[in-house]
């Protein structure tokens, strides 16, 4: 089948949509993983239906945001029911190579606290989509789009400010 190889290609050349998105909506490693499968089984299955007028990347930003959101809401449900343990039982040093600028942890870390709509619409416009591109995988307007980002440019400034 000609449909299973195009989208087998697709996956594998926007891998890293993929990965962003499940990294910003679980934090949890062993959960990232099945959320990357439950992306991609929901990318084949809805390939079929692929509208082609619309780009790949946009309309794979919008499978992957509906399943990543969905994950987190049950996700969500289920932890008020589950104890946690501490963070790191265990403290390992980082390799040099590794450590990131602590502005940029920041970041990551204020958009990872924002609610699911604004932290896909952030994600979508650091990747450096258009607002049309967002609009159209976010189901909301292009201006609607351009004001949300910059409410959240403001809301991010005030709280590098803090």
């Amino acid at each position: 089948m000609a449909h299973q190889s195009d989208i087998a290609t697709l996956i594998e050349e926007h891998r890293k949509l993929i990965y962003k998105v499940a990294h910003s909506y679980c934090p949890d490693t062993q959960e990232q993983e099945d959320l990357i499968q439950e992306i991609i089984l929901q990318l084949i299955k809805g390939y079929e239906g692929f509208d082609h007028q619309v780009k790949v990347t946009t309309w794979m930003y919008k499978v992957a945001f509906n399943v990543a959101i969905s994950h987190y809401r049950k996700t969500k449900k289920r932890r008020q029911y589950i104890l946690s343990m501490p963070d790191k039982p265990v403290q390992i040093s980082a390799p040099k190579e590794q450590e990131v600028d602590e502005r940029l942890l920041l970041l990551r870390k204020f958009i990872a606290d924002l609610d699911p709509l604004h932290r896909a619409i952030m994600i979508m416009y650091l990747d450096e989509n258009s607002h049309a591109e967002i609009a159209k995988a976010m189901g909301i307007t292009v201006s609607n789009v351009g004001t949300k980002i910059g409410r959240i440019k403001k809301l991010l400034k005030q709280k590098f400010n803090q």
